[in-house]
């Protein structure tokens, strides 16, 4: 495919004030009208491209594929309209945290991180920031914090996955801030439509947009995003330096699917709360976490600072055995890692070393009929029983 982006089609980033959350996905991050050309322009598939012989890269936006791609600019403008701040996209969710910690920190720094957040950033923490001489300090994403005196760097995961606490973003990054620390906040869970960082007082958001952001199971994709300028250049310079680019037909499957986040945010939200209701009411079934239920420890923050409640919520079935027979035994449930897809999907976090229980069960609703949906994992429970 090919496409007539150039860097004066390139919208710039805007918040788009009074428009509904469905209205922004779907306009965001378009270029401007052009009679005869498509809302979404297609890839630009290119490694080098055409250089002015007397200027050189001087001329034009696009010198080289690994810093300069139009599609790829694209969607950072779109993903910088939702989180409402300056977008760099990654390869990778894990790439743009990793990037974010190598590019920030250095030798005889400290940084916090979340003892019940994404596993694998944990072991990356533990096995390279640490060679490198970086002080890591875990804490729960609830808390006790310690102090944050001499700390370079505190990074939070809000809905935390795969647990779901959620801590009092404005009252941490005041805190974050007095001891002139920077705040980075996850937003995988939530995503811009359910919550929003940097306006709560963060100075950098990371995020995994393989899951809910694009919700479609078929890319990998990772993004930053900030108001500062002084961090964007950074992080720009060590993702250039790295090369940890998403491809051009990523970032354009991944601008496409911004489309329908409202819409589909809406029906999985809607489906977890039925499942929620469902879960409850089960004596068989242990340690159920979802915001949205009204005696979730995360609740009193969760209404107050979330938009939207995730289409995600956690259980405990007890054992290894009887998470397969439930997962055998339903219809519409998928046994699959990562989260936020249109189908829905159940994922035992203990088979990846996680350090959750035997029967420790993430579950990701799709967008599925909630009835549906509701009826398979009952009858599913009935027979894992």
């Amino acid at each position: 495919m090919s496409s007539t982006v150039s860097e004066r089609d390139t919208p710039q980033p805007q918040d788009r004030p009074g428009h509904g959350d469905g209205t922004r996905c779907v306009h965001a991050g378009l270029p401007e009208p052009t009679p005869g050309a498509p809302f979404l322009p297609g890839p630009v598939f290119a490694a080098p491209y055409h250089l002015d012989p007397w200027q050189g890269p001087a001329a034009a936006p696009n010198g080289y594929g690994r810093p300069d791609n139009p599609t790829r600019r694209l969607l950072e403008t779109a993903v910088g309209e939702l989180e409402g701040g300056d977008c760099r996209v990654f390869a990778s969710g894990q790439a743009a945290i990793t990037g974010l910690l190598l590019a920030v920190l250095r030798a005889g720094d400290t940084v916090v991180l979340p003892a019940d957040g994404y596993f694998p950033v944990r072991a990356f923490a533990t096995d390279t920031l640490a060679g490198n001489g970086v002080r890591v300090v875990f804490a729960p994403t609830v808390g006790p914090y310690p102090e944050f005196d001499g700390v370079r760097l505190v990074l939070v995961e809000t809905p935390a996955n795969p647990g779901l606490d959620v801590v009092d973003l404005p009252a941490l990054a005041e805190r974050v801030n007095a001891a002139g620390a920077l705040l980075a906040v996850d937003n995988t869970t939530a995503t811009p439509l359910g919550q929003r960082p940097l306006d709560l007082g963060a100075d950098v958001v990371v995020a995994s947009g393989t899951k809910a952001l694009t919700g479609h199971s078929d890319l990998l994709l990772g993004y930053l995003a900030t108001r500062s300028s002084e961090l964007l250049s950074t992080v720009t310079a060590w993702r250039t330096a790295t090369g940890a680019v998403p491809g051009a037909f990523d970032a354009w499957l991944a601008h496409r699917s911004l489309a329908t986040l409202d819409l589909r945010l809406a029906r999985q939200t809607a489906n977890a709360a039925a499942l929620a209701r469902l879960l409850a009411g089960r004596a068989d079934v242990a340690g159920l976490r979802w915001p949205g239920l009204p005696d979730d420890p995360a609740h009193p923050v969760a209404v107050r600072q979330l938009r939207r409640m995730p289409g995600l919520l956690s259980f405990d079935l007890g054992s290894a055995e009887r998470v397969a027979r439930f997962l055998d035994a339903a219809r519409l449930i998928a046994a699959a890692t990562s989260f936020g897809g249109l189908h829905t999907t159940a994922d035992r976090r203990a088979q990846w070393g996680d350090d959750t229980a035997p029967g420790f069960v993430r579950l990701s609703c799709g967008v599925e009929d909630t009835a549906d949906l509701v009826a398979d994992v009952s009858a599913a429970l009935d027979t894992a029983a």
